[in-house]
Formats: C-alpha cells, sequence, structure tokens
C-alpha cells in the first residue's frame, strides 16, 4: 500500500480505501463484512468511509465493532451526514442537525472522535456559514479532526473557502466525488477548485458501479450475485440518464479488456490505476463483497499506465464518458 496526503489537512490516506455502503448496506452478511473490513486492514487500508444513513446506521456500528479490537492509530474512520436516517424525517447541514447526528455516529462507531466528517451533500436551505460554524465548532471540541463534503459543485466550495477563510474556520480538507474512466465530471471543474483551495478527492465508484471490471457483457443476464442482481444496489446504476447495463455501454467496456490483457492487469486494477493517475485524487474508495477482491485491487496500486495505454482508453470509451 501507499499513501497520499489528504489535501492540506491533518489526515494521510491509503490510496485506496474501503467503503461499507457496498459491504454493509448491500445486504451481505454480517460476518463476511466484517472479513472484508479485517482483509482490508491486512492489505494496508488505513481509510474506512462510511455514513450515518447506510443500513439506518447499521453499517456505522458494523465497522465500529470491525475495527474496535485493532489500536485506533491503524485506522481513520470517515463518515459523513445529510441524508434522514432510517424513518428519521429529519436531515440537512444545520447545526442542530450536525451536533446531534454526529453524537449518534459517534455512539454507534464506538469511538470518541471521527477523523474525517463529511456532508453527504450540499444543504441549500441551510445557510452556508452556519453548516460551517457547526463543523469548526466539532473540531475544536475534539469529536472530529478534519472536515469533508461529498457531491459540490465548485462554485458551492468557492464559496465555503471564502467564508472560511474570512471568519478564522476550518477549512474543507477533502472532497468525495464520483469519478471514473466513465463518469469524468471532477475534471471539469472541481479538480482545480479543490487544488487551489488545498482539498484532496477520494473518490468514490472508481469501477463504475461495477461495471469496469468486466463482468457484465452486452446482451446477457448480469451473472449471479452481482450488483445488478440486488434490489437494492442496482437502483444506482441507472444514474443522470446513463445506464450502466446499456448494450452501447458495456459494447464499450468490453473494448478495454485487451488493453488490460496487453498491461498485464485485470479490469479492475486497470480502473483503479487510472483514478489513481491524477495528482488531485489521495484515494479511491472500493467495496468488496469478499475478502479476496481486496487482494485483487490492491496490485492496482504503484501502476503506471502508459501513455499509449491511456490513449487506447480514450478511444475506446471516451465518447461514452460523462463529462458535464
Amino acid at each position: 500500500m501507499q499513501y497520499r496526503r489528504l489535501g492540506n489537512g491533518p489526515l494521510e490516506v491509503s490510496e485506496l480505501s474501503f467503503g461499507t455502503w457496498l459491504t454493509v448496506a448491500g445486504g451481505i452478511a454480517r460476518d463476511v463484512a466484517i472479513r472484508c473490513i479485517h482483509a482490508a486492514l491486512d492489505h494496508g487500508m488505513t481509510l474506512f468511509d462510511t455514513a450515518n444513513q447506510y443500513g439506518a446506521g447499521e453499517a456505522e456500528r458494523v465497522l465500529g465493532e470491525a475495527l474496535r479490537a485493532h489500536p485506533r492509530d491503524r485506522y481513520l474512520i470517515a463518515t459523513k451526514l445529510y441524508f434522514p436516517v432510517g424513518d428519521e424525517p429529519d436531515h440537512g447541514l444545520s447545526a442542530a442537525q450536525i451536533e446531534k447526528q454526529l453524537n449518534r455516529s459517534l455512539q454507534r462507531l464506538g469511538v470518541e472522535c471521527i477523523d474525517l466528517y463529511q456532508c453527504h451533500r450540499y444543504d441549500k436551505e441551510t445557510p452556508l456559514e452556519e453548516t460551517l460554524t457547526a463543523l469548526d465548532r466539532a473540531v475544536r471540541a475534539g469529536k472530529v479532526r478534519a472536515i469533508g463534503f461529498s457531491e459540490w459543485t465548485a462554485e458551492q466550495i468557492d464559496a465555503a473557502a471564502m467564508i472560511a477563510g474570512a471568519d478564522g474556520l476550518i477549512p474543507f480538507a477533502s472532497s468525495q466525488p464520483q469519478y471514473s474512466m466513465l463518469w469524468r465530471k471532477p475534471e471539469r471543474s472541481v479538480f482545480a477548485t479543490c487544488a487551489r483551495h488545498g482539498i484532496g478527492n477520494l473518490a468514490f465508484s472508481p469501477l463504475a458501479h461495477g461495471v469496469l471490471t468486466g463482468k457484465y457483457a452486452p446482451g446477457q443476464a448480469p451473472p449471479p450475485g452481482s450488483r445488478a442482481t440486488s434490489e437494492q444496489m442496482n437502483m444506482f446504476m441507472e444514474t443522470a440518464g446513463r445506464h450502466y447495463r446499456s448494450d452501447y455501454l458495456l459494447e464499450a467496456v468490453a473494448q478495454l479488456k485487451p488493453i488490460a490483457a496487453d498491461l498485464g492487469l485485470t479490469m479492475t486494477q486497470m480502473a483503479l490505476a487510472w483514478v489513481l493517475r491524477r495528482p488531485e485524487v489521495a484515494s479511491a474508495i472500493i467495496g468488496a463483497s469478499r475478502p479476496e477482491q481486496i487482494a485483487d485491487n490492491v496490485r492496482a496500486i504503484g501502476v503506471t499506465l502508459p501513455a499509449e495505454a491511456l490513449d487506447r482508453i480514450d478511444r475506446a470509451i471516451g465518447s461514452i464518458a460523462v463529462r458535464e
């Protein structure tokens, strides 16, 4: 494993980090989820990403249980708030909501401090100053080490940086955008904006909901046990007009197989190396339904894709990648 600084904040993170949405909220048995988390630790991953809404809090509980027997300085916990948790209607980033949800996350995780506390989305109903002040208070109280956000626009990032600078508040250290060969929106402005403000990026869905593993074939039913067969997970395989199991997309993805083979890589390893080639990306967040998948993913660390391979990738799927 290799490690990178997460923006200008206090955290150094593993280049691959472990996300609990697929493992825990995806309906995988608790004991298997815990074995996956332990496998991630064994392979040098230090950052474990979750959210208060995943499994209505169950993801935080399972993660806390899995990590509890290990030294606290061996891992970093990142969680998020914004969406309703379970049947509760409350959501957003108000000061009251931040205080309530932070305390509940600490309790479920069984820790005294969360390493990275993230705004899961932007809250248009709450003044940004209120959100940033509440997050600043959480850091100064010792309940949080660093703060971040997920899926904010460049304009929202700029606004937050301006307020934090003017008011002397703790600045954001991280951004968590969706980013993969097939979803390149952050390249338009988010990466540059984050770099300007000293914010690192944690890329989620680097395998495009599993499509870039090569497991799905055009015109064929998805393999048993895959994400596409799960009612809890396949809803995210069609987003913003992009159907990740459409034949035209899968036919383009199939053209990546000989490129990976020529490099001596699996499709998964090549896709992860492609994401990690960007200096703005501190870590790519992966999930796993089996512990052995971790070992395959980790082999992407340290891989440099030659310019010729990058050109071939763009020729294969560049026209279908979402950029705007």
